[in-house]
């Protein structure tokens, strides 16, 4: 009995901390790191700021499982893409989509975070860093099978090239620029990746 209560109580904070990472991971990329306080993160995942610390040794240890959790769970959803140059393109037309702009807490973490990332702390900088090297490795394998590293730096500048892309037209105030503006993002994008299909 005492056996199966131990393992209920472990499984249980394994569920609460899994919550918590997922809703904090939303609600950074909505409101931003700086903008999200640990009573906000913990009333979203149906807590109390008691049991924070039961969890996690500060918010920047949180940050950093939650970074890493958002590029993990972005890596993931490459399986569902076609395979080689395809999926690249899917992905492509999909991230400079008006629907994943207008979606801030379900996007791409770089797109929402990346000026954040780069004043936090060193852990999560290496996460940070880990994580994206594991998506642009999965490009660079489409882009170029027999030798994936010879692309990789070409598709880093495409994330690169797409997230500023994201982060642009999220920032202007004239919608119809907006959405011009990720139409050519989409172009530039293919034209880097050399597609015939441009348009």
């Amino acid at each position: 009995m005492e056996e199966r209560v131990a393992r209920y109580g472990k499984e249980h904070k394994q569920e609460t901390r899994r919550r918590i990472i997922e809703t904090a991971g939303r609600r950074f990329k909505r409101d931003g790191i700086d903008g999200s306080g640990i009573a906000t993160l913990m009333a979203d995942a149906g807590l109390t700021n008691g049991a924070f610390y039961a969890h996690f040794a500060s918010k920047d240890d949180l940050v950093t499982t939650a970074v890493a959790a958002q590029l993990r769970e972005q890596s993931a959803s490459f399986g569902g893409l076609a395979p080689g140059r395809a999926g690249l393109e899917q992905f492509v037309r999909a991230y400079l989509s008006v629907e994943h702009r207008d979606n801030l807490e379900d996007g791409c973490p770089s797109a929402a975070l990346l000026d954040e990332i780069g004043r936090c702390t060193d852990a999560t900088k290496r996460v940070y860093t880990d994580g994206v090297l594991a998506v642009i490795d999965d490009f660079a394998a489409r882009l170029a099978p027999d030798d994936p590293l010879s692309a990789r730096v070409k598709t880093l500048g495409l994330l690169a090239m797409m997230a500023g892309t994201l982060q642009l037209s999220r920032a202007l105030a004239d919608r119809q620029l907006a959405d011009e503006l990720l139409e050519q993002g989409i172009h530039n994008a293919l034209a880097l990746l050399g597609s015939e299909d441009q348009a």
